[in-house]
């Protein structure tokens, strides 16, 4: 896993961005979807420039995204003085997600479709956008079905722009986000099939920071029952061995909670988990 995007001929990014900003300036309000990511936060801050006061962040405040995530994104909002709806999500309450089915996804965004329907009605806004990308076109996202049955609109991809192409656009605009590592919903590094609780997310969550104030930014902690497995980058994994680390790692999840500590041989991978869905068929 690397950070660093992959360079792209300026000429074609360029002409992206142009497209991009002809598909914003044809919108009259505009209320954005906002995690505080890579992709959302890119979208926002060109949205910002182009429609002013006639764009509105919307970001749910969820037990599956650290607290540190909404931060940033309320911090980044006050900076660049744009209205910002802080909202509670749901999905701690909906059966359909619990079960964590490989579908989860789709019920827990279609939750969040309506309630974002509901904030755009109230403030008088026929567009609601989320930051999917073309790379999300290329990889299982049961969330984009509930996106599009709730008719929301997504200028990224609009504009065919992958996550390269953001990151580098990102990078030009002095982003800070231009180099984050993708954090994805927490519930994300439990199997489908096991059931989602609020101590096995938190668990994890405690792992993953562990890691990143530790120096190793670009992590994963999948939740395997009492055994913690490790996910970080290949040339983060000497670090991970290293004896006296070791040894840290090892005590700080084992107050964590987790029996067992294994690292992942192979190193960081997205989508890891899907591996199970797409060998039994369920994702063709």
């Amino acid at each position: 896993m690397t950070s660093n995007p992959k360079k792209v001929p300026e000429n074609s990014l360029n002409n992206k961005k142009e497209n991009l900003i002809r598909y914003l300036q044809g919108l009259d309000k505009l209320l954005l979807a906002f995690s505080g990511g890579v992709d959302s936060t890119f979208l926002l801050a060109l949205a910002g420039e182009i429609l002013g006061e006639k764009v509105v962040a919307a970001t749910a405040k969820s037990r599956t995204f650290p607290e540190c995530e909404l931060e940033e994104a309320i911090r980044f909002t006050k900076e660049r003085g744009i209205h910002h709806v802080v909202f509670p999500s749901d999905e701690m309450m909906l059966q359909e997600f619990l079960s964590n089915p490989p579908d989860r996804c789709y019920y827990c965004k279609k939750s969040l479709s309506n309630k974002l329907r509901e904030i755009a009605e109230k403030f008088g806004i026929g567009h609601v956008a989320h930051a999917a990308n073309l790379d999300d076109l290329r990889d299982y996202r049961p969330g984009m079905r509930a996106a599009a049955e709730g008719g929301f609109i997504a200028p990224l991809i609009e504009a065919k722009m992958n996550k390269d192409d953001i990151r580098q656009l990102s990078q030009s605009m002095a982003l800070a986000t231009w180099d984050k590592p993708s954090m994805a919903c927490l519930a994300s590094r439990i199997p489908y099939g096991d059931r989602i609780t609020a101590e096995k997310l938190d668990m994890v969550d405690r792992a993953e920071s562990f890691l990143r104030k530790n120096g190793i930014p670009h992590c994963r902690v999948r939740h395997h029952g009492t055994i913690a497995k490790i996910e970080v980058d290949p040339s983060s994994i000497s670090r991970i061995v290293d004896p006296p680390f070791r040894e840290r790692i090892v005590n700080a999840f084992r107050q964590i909670g987790f029996l067992h500590i294994a690292l992942d041989l192979e190193g960081y991978q997205s989508g890891r988990l899907n591996r199970a869905v797409q060998k039994t068929g369920v994702l063709e």
